[in-house]
């Protein structure tokens, strides 16, 4: 829903209400669009561990230690 500047000043509580349920609540500068109230919860998200298994892989060697040529070539050598 969209609200000119002096109807959010008139209705901020209710507005934040609204952001507080999900809803999206556009601020606007006669018909331009200049902010958007949201909820600071919504930029967060929780952290699931494990979310993420299965989904990445590795060569076996991966984790080795870098040979003499390969630290030479790296110039770590």
């Amino acid at each position: 829903m969209s609200y000119t500047i002096h109807q959010a000043k008139t209705n901020l509580s209710r507005l934040i209400k609204e952001a507080q349920k999900g809803k999206e609540v556009i601020i606007a500068r006669g018909k331009q669009p200049v902010a958007k109230l949201v909820p600071i919860s919504s930029g967060t998200k929780k952290r699931t561990p494990g979310r993420l298994k299965g989904l990445i892989s590795w060569e076996p060697g991966a984790f080795a230690p870098l040979t003499d040529e390969e630290l030479q070539e790296w110039g770590l050598q």
